[in-house]
Parts: structure tokens; sequence; C-alpha cells
């Protein structure tokens, strides 16, 4: 199904195009996952219980939607002139992503409580197709940019270098988008716009300067979805790689705004928050350049669940120690989440490059390519647990009390939601650990072994 063909080789190029992805990718994700929840329930009046419902349905169908799409990009190629498989869906998807990211800033703060849950839930159904259009068929390109893994390595760890430095920007935003202490509407709207627009620009970008080198050349190959189903379920170490996932995304990446909240309502400085935000993604800058080399000499597995382990202690830690609503405690607070934070970052430097190994291991053993079909069954499980865990954080700050129509939360409260935040860190850290600990089942000689037979 492949045919020789010359082609550029793999190079700087391929790399900087790639991160430019997921810098894309992450203008919006980033975005949505640190402040949609605030901005619906604080600027335009969405109360918590009728978010949680949305993002659950938002996210069944965002994830439905993934292997809808997964196998369409597998089995139909858009544009008859088109050498590419994955590109014209990403060109696409790009146009819309950008278009709904908007929309959904738009403040509807003036819509009656039904006809805000029915634009939030209209509009977030709308970007996660758009979204899926784009981060599946990329998401894909991991595995025919090349096949070395090695190379893969350096792959994700440039596609977490385009997903930091959006990060890094949106750690600013708390100075841009707060107005004494409280969020505006307006610099929200504004912010998205501009958002979307370097969003737009990056996966531009990113189309013109990576290369797709394992191509099937026979378009008429159909990708059964039972079969790729069985695929992968019936890989272990994938079906490892896609729990670690689900926790960190819905108990880790997911409570984010958590984090807002704390300095907002404990520490009474929501601008602050930039601080903890920098601070916590220290340990990724630190771990990037090295990323290859510690994989080399320790494996993949070994990596992670030596990270994971030892965050998880300190999130333990970080529940006995006095952290109180002052400078002191502020200071204390920031540099626990560092540590905290290493085990997410570690796990956010190689994850794609696991999730490209256990494809192509499938490819191996079935002699079929199903890239898009298999990363959006993954993907699946991942959007699903945005959802799970969206929902989770909602519902957990009504438990501890939390008012999202307050300016000002009690002292108590207050408590709880730091509290609540650092529980929700440790249960991700928790569950990534164990998962890649017992579940995971590709040890350091194996991934040698792999790379020999390239």
């Amino acid at each position: 199904m492949q045919e020789a063909v010359s082609l550029r080789p793999f190079g700087m190029r391929d790399k900087i195009g790639y991160a430019l992805g997921d810098l894309g990718c992450n203008f919006s994700f980033s975005l949505i996952s640190n402040y949609m929840f605030l901005f619906y329930t604080q600027c335009v009046g969405l109360t918590t219980e009728n978010w949680a419902w949305i993002i659950v349905v938002s996210k069944i169908w965002d994830a439905v939607n993934d292997i809808l799409v997964g196998g369409m990009v597998d089995h139909k190629r858009l544009g008859k002139k088109s050498k590419s498989k994955f590109m014209p869906w990403i060109r696409i998807g790009s146009l819309l992503l950008s278009a709904f990211m908007l929309l959904l800033f738009l403040p509807v703060d003036s819509f009656s409580q039904a006809g805000k849950a029915a634009w939030c839930l209209i509009v977030y159904g709308l970007y996660t197709t758009a979204y899926t259009m784009v981060n599946v068929p990329y998401g894909s390109l991991h595995s025919v940019i090349t096949e070395d893994p090695k190379q893969r390595t350096s792959l994700s760890t440039f596609r977490s270098i385009g997903a930091g430095v959006a990060v890094v920007l949106i750690m600013l935003l708390p100075q841009v988008v707060y107005v004494d202490n409280v969020l505006s509407g307006k610099r929200m709207f504004l912010v998205a716009a501009v958002f979307a627009l370097f969003s737009f620009a990056a996966i531009f970008a990113m189309q013109r300067m990576v290369t797709e080198r394992a191509v099937r050349t026979d378009t008429t190959e159909k990708v059964r979805y039972l079969s790729t189903l069985k695929s992968f379920f019936t890989n272990r170490a994938l079906l490892a790689i896609t729990i670690a996932t689900f926790a960190v995304v819905a108990f880790h990446n997911s409570s984010a705004s958590v984090n807002n909240l704390v300095f907002q309502f404990y520490f009474r400085d929501a601008g602050k928050s930039t601080l903890a935000m920098l601070a916590s993604y220290i340990p990724l800058v630190a771990l990037m350049p090295f990323a290859s080399t510690i994989v080399g000499k320790i494996g993949k597995k070994r990596f992670i669940v030596i990270g994971g382990f030892g965050s998880t202690i300190a999130g333990l830690l970080m529940l006995l120690l006095p952290i109180t609503p002052d400078t002191k405690g502020m200071v204390l607070y920031i540099a626990g989440l560092m540590l905290v934070n290493i085990g997410g970052c570690v796990f956010q430097v190689i994850v794609w490059a696991i999730v490209a190994d256990c494809i192509e291991l499938s490819y191996r053993k079935k002699g079929v390519r199903e890239e898009g079909s298999l990363y959006a069954i993954y993907s699946f499980f991942r959007n699903l647990a945005q959802g799970v865990g969206s929902a989770v954080v909602a519902l957990s700050l009504k438990v501890v009390g939390y008012n999202e129509t307050a300016t000002v939360q009690t002292d108590a409260v207050a408590a709880n939601i730091k509290t609540l935040y650092i529980v929700l860190l440790i249960v991700g850290l928790a569950i990534l650990t164990l998962a890649m600990q017992f579940v995971y089942n590709i040890d350091k000689k194996q991934e040698q072994a792999f790379a020999k037979a390239e």
C-alpha cells in the first residue's frame, strides 16, 4: 500500500512545523480549558448545574464525531488532486475552528437561562466538530511524518513546545481579562478574537512545513470499524496510555479553571495566578531539551512512572502544608504546584511519541494503516475525559459551597476550593502512575528492538 517516493529528508522544518500545529490547536483548547467555564458562569450567567450537563452532552458528541471523522480521514481523500491524506481535512477544519471559537466567547448575558444553555450547547458542539476535523488528522500526522521512534520522540517534544507557547500566553491573560478581580466578558471576547486569528495562522503555517512520508497510495482500501475497535482493545499499551490520558485530562487538565478560582477567592488576587501557571511549567521547559536522552537511558514507561509517583507524593504533602491566604502561603502554594506538575509535564513531553508507537505497533501486526481511526478512538476517550472532568469539577465546586453569582466567597468555601484543586491533581497523577506501571507493557528493551526494526 506504500510506494517509494523521493521526499525531503526529515528535519528541523518538520519539527517546527509540527510544533506550530499544536500551537494553533492550543490557542483555542487552552483558552477554553482555562476560561470557558469561568466565562459562562461569571460573565454570561449560566448556572453551574446547566454547565455540567451541557459539557457532558457536548463531549459525548465530541467523542462520537472523533470516531466518525477518524474513519472518514482513513478511507476518504478530500480533493482529487491532493497527494496528502490529512492536510485537506486540517485546512477546512481550521477555518471552522476559528469561526466557532469566536462565537463561543460572544457575550450573550442578555439571553434567558434557557437561551444561554442552548447557545452554549449548540455553538460548543459545532466547535468540537471543527476541532476534531483539525486535531484527529493532525495527531495522525505523527505516524506518517516519520517511522523512526527517536524522530517521533523529537516530534512529540516539539509538539509540547508548540502547546507550551500557547499555554504561556494563556498564563498572561489574568493580567488582561480581570478588572478589579472580576472577569470581564468584553475583554474575553477580544482575547478570543485575537487567539482565533493566531490559531488559523499557526495551523496554516504547519500545513506548508511538514511532509507526509508514510503515505498510503491505494485510496480504495476501507477501514472496518469493528476491526479497528479490535485492534484498539487488544493493544494493551494503547489501552494503558488511554487510561493514563483519561486521568490526566479529567482530573489534571480539566481542573485548570479551579486554580484561577483559588487565586480569585482564596488569595484574593486573580492576577497572581499568572505566577502559579508560569512556575508550573518550569519543569516542562527544563525537561524538553533532555527528553530524548532520558528516554534513551531509562525508557518511556519508567520516565513517566518516576515523574508521576514523585508528583503524587508532592501533592499529598501539599495537603499537609500550612498554606495560608497571605503572601507566604501563596509562595508555598506556587512552589508546591511546581513540584506536583512535574509528573504532568513528563507525560506531556512524551505522550504523543508513545501514542504513535502504539499505532505503529498495530500496523506491524495487521499490515493495515489505521492511523486516523486508532487515533480517533484514543481521542474519543480523551474528549470524553474532558466532559467527565469538566462536569466533575463543576459539581465538586457546588459540593464545597462555590457560588458562581458571588464576587466574593466565604473564607471556608475559598479554603475548600484550594483543597479541591490539590485533590483533583493527586487523583489524576495517581491513576496515571498506576496505569503506566501495571498496564503499559512496552519496556525499554522492546523500545530498542522496535527502533532497530526500522
